[in-house]
């Protein structure tokens, strides 16, 4: 999805500072850098993308297409495409996600769960065959 089409431009922001106490829902993108105790949704009519920054915290289920953490979460993350972790990121609850991305440094307490239907996957060739 994301490799063919460019990535959704990020059009809202949860500011530093700021606490929502709710749901959000949110279409394209959507950065949160802020805090949020609910749960946050991106729409699926159109592709998505949320980003959890370092200084951010969610406590509550979050669904998106690509969803990039740096910050911390408490709750279930569905990345119906890319989940990416960053260094700092950690996650209390299950994870499911497609395509996962996870830096060292990154910290999930709970179950991962690839999502199914995952088209074709790539031949992966060992170096010590080469030789």
């Amino acid at each position: 999805m994301f490799g063919k089409k460019a990535q959704p431009p990020i059009k809202s922001l949860i500011a530093h500072g700021t606490r929502v106490e709710g749901n959000v829902n949110f279409t394209e993108g959507l950065r949160v850098d802020g805090e949020v105790i609910g749960n946050v949704q991106a729409l699926t009519e159109e592709p998505s993308m949320l980003v959890i920054s370092e200084a951010a915290a969610v406590q509550g289920e979050i669904q998106a297409d690509h969803v990039i953490v740096n910050g911390v979460v408490r709750g279930p993350v569905h990345a119906r495409e890319l989940l990416e972790l960053q260094p700092k990121a950690r996650i209390e609850g299950d994870v499911s996600y497609r395509a996962l991305e996870m830096h060292q440094g990154a910290v999930i307490s709970g179950q991962l769960r690839p999502l199914e239907g995952l088209e074709e996957k790539p031949l992966l060739k060992l170096a010590a065959n080469n030789l």
